[in-house]
């Protein structure tokens, strides 16, 4: 019949054969030296010298054992120890490992450290070390597992040793008692029969020996002697045969047993530690293996594909087109072209050949962006900053009465050749903006120049502005709504518009805005009220045409109709291609909005604004502001 020992490793019941050995078990085969480490059966009398014959059936036998055993069981308990150790050292440094992994590839993805090739491989480095990681917690799940099993067979081994101990010196100590048993007897035995023999040789006392009842005679008291002796002799014999038995039980049945018990618990124990040990090495050969594997995997051993080493991981970095790949990326955020940087001398220095003609001057688009916009109230409003991707640059801080002055337009402000620039041909109408004539419609290929070859006499002059500026003339355009479109604004994005003109807000909305500031402010629902429909189409036509040559300083520009303006401004915003927040940032917008918390929303809000494409950024602050 098998059993199971605490290892879970079946072993077979050892029997008795005729010579009173224990190598063969029940099915009349001797233990097998293969399974868990060569597992040694009991020491047969035929290999063993006569000196362990020899202590083997001693006294000492069973004490010797058992201090054996105690060994055993304390190299076990101390190699399960280091096994808990060791488990935790590995656990802890795989967890640690696991947890730098994953703080570093979340730290791998934030935008401020480097993509490209890096982020690829680094991400690849990490999965490797995670995957070292795996393999350290399941090395310190079988160093712990190793552990459980050592201490169960501790505990069995100690339940073994605590019973043969004291079955074994039970029996030492039975036989031990037996025989002081017996040598007090033969002492008392001894005593009565020397005094039996002085009694009977003769060595006679005179007088009487008094005894309890009495005195006695020589013949009396040698007649009790010699029944003391007889007494003392059968139970001297009686002695003598019960240590034998006891003796011979020891040597034959009890001492054999128990040393054999003994013998199965040292080699079990043993048997069971170098089991462990086997596979600690197992185990570390396994871990050693699986990290190198993972840091230089055989070619053709991936399931997954062609896995690479640490070092071609490494090697895959491409510092170069990372580099580039990172600077191709800004392309869009690249600004116009700077302005060429000329010396232009003051007009009241400048000789008359060269000043350029008024006209000429102003048929011109302007060379820069739009003089900067700001709210009639400026000591309520703080000074706008500089729009996105140009920090540099500081807007100063303007007054109501130091505004730009606009290019006066008086008959003295022309050369004396006016009067031979020719005049329109017959079939065009020119009117002024503020004309109450009916519009008429000139033909589409007319020029910009032609436009302002009017005679500056039959331009119509205004009283001086709210703002103590020279009058404004009113420029003449042909009054119709379908101007050739040469620089058209409605339904063009805002990053054309900036690299067409140079201007990072259109020239639409700064002079719509101007002219809400300065004629719109207390007009009731001066958004929300609709202008007419026809200056607006107008006014479309004008920007469409050339938004350079319009300035709502002079409301007779807008045909005193600020609700036309509004709604002008309204229609560019709806007919933008993407909106002015940009439909990218959408969900950036509306993630943002719903942050509870007062200062993270505002922080969310104003880094999403701050991402916002320059025209857009720009746009979005003179508006506000």
């Amino acid at each position: 019949m098998a059993t199971r020992n605490s290892l879970g490793r079946s072993t077979p019941d050892l029997v008795p054969d005729a010579s009173g050995s224990t190598l063969q078990g029940s099915d009349g085969q001797r233990p097998s030296a293969e399974g868990a480490n060569d597992y040694h059966s009991p020491i047969s009398p035929e290999d063993v010298s006569p000196a362990i014959s020899t202590v083997l059936k001693s006294d000492i036998a069973i004490n010797t054992l058992l201090n054996r055993l105690k060994q055993s069981v304390a190299s076990v308990r101390e190699f399960a120890a280091f096994l808990k150790k060791r488990s935790t050292l590995e656990e802890d440094h795989a967890q640690g490992l696991k947890k730098i992994c994953k703080t570093s590839h979340e730290a791998a993805q934030r935008p401020d450290n480097r993509q490209g090739s890096y982020l690829q491989n680094y991400n690849e480095v990490i999965h490797i070390h995670d995957r070292m990681a795996e393999n350290g917690i399941q090395f310190a799940l079988k160093l712990h597992q190793m552990q459980e099993h050592l201490l169960d067979l501790i505990a069995t081994i100690e339940r073994g040793r605590r019973h043969w101990k004291q079955t074994g010196l039970n029996a030492e100590k039975r036989v031990q008692d037996a025989e002081s048993m017996l040598t007090k007897a033969k002492a008392k035995y001894d005593s009565l029969a020397e005094d039996y023999d002085r009694a009977r040789t003769g060595d006679k006392q005179s007088g009487r020996v008094f005894g309890l009842k009495g005195p006695k005679s020589a013949a009396q008291h040698e007649e009790d002697l010699h029944r003391k002796v007889q007494a003392a002799d059968s139970e001297y014999s009686t002695r003598v045969q019960a240590a034998q038995s006891q003796r011979q039980e020891l040597q034959d049945i009890l001492r054999p047993q128990a040393t054999k018990a003994i013998q199965d618990l040292i080699n079990e124990c043993d048997a069971g530690l170098t089991m462990q040990l086997q596979r600690f090495a197992s185990f570390n050969e396994n871990l050693l293996l699986n990290n190198g594997l993972c840091v230089s995997p055989l070619s053709g051993q991936s399931t997954t594909g062609q896995a690479q080493s640490l070092r071609d991981v490494v090697h895959s970095i491409d510092n170069g087109r990372d580099l580039h790949n990172y600077l191709a990326s800004h392309i869009s955020k690249v600004g116009p072209k700077p302005q060429e940087i000329r010396y232009q001398p003051h007009p009241t220095l400048a000789t008359p050949q060269q000043a350029p003609s008024p006209i000429n001057a102003r048929a011109q688009p302007p060379q820069g962006p739009p003089p900067p916009f700001f709210p009639i109230n400026q000591g309520e409003m703080p000074p706008p900053g500089p729009p996105l991707g140009q920090s540099t640059t500081e807007l100063p801080r303007l007054t109501t009465t130091t505004l730009p002055p606009i290019p006066s337009m008086e008959d003295n402000d022309f050369p004396q050749q006016h009067q031979q620039v020719p005049p329109p041909p017959q079939h065009q109408t020119f009117v002024p903006i503020v004309s109450n004539n009916p519009p008429q419609i000139p033909p589409y290929n007319q020029t910009l120049s032609s436009m302002y070859a009017q005679p500056p006499s039959q331009i119509q002059n205004f009283p001086p502005d709210v703002y103590g500026q020279p009058p404004n003339q009113v420029r003449n355009f042909p009054v119709d709504n379908e101007l050739p479109p040469l620089k058209p604004v409605f339904g063009v994005t805002l990053e054309e518009m900036l690299q067409r003109d140079g201007s990072a807000i259109p020239l639409i909305v700064y002079q719509c805005l101007q002219a809400v500031d300065l004629f719109g402010l207390r007009v009731e629902g001066i958004y929300r009220a609709s202008g007419s429909a026809v200056h607006v189409s107008k006014l479309r036509a004008i920007f469409n045409h050339d938004s350079s040559q319009v300035d709502f300083r002079n409301p007779e520009h807008f045909f005193h109709d600020v609700n036309s303006v509004a709604g002008l401004l309204k229609t560019f915003f709806r007919e933008l291609p993407d909106p002015l927040l940009t439909r990218e940032k959408y969900v950036e917008f509306i993630e943002a909005a719903r942050i509870e918390h007062d200062s993270q929303r505002r922080d969310a809000l104003h880094a999403t604004i701050n991402s916002l494409p320059d025209p857009n950024y720009a746009t979005l602050r003179a508006l506000i502001l």
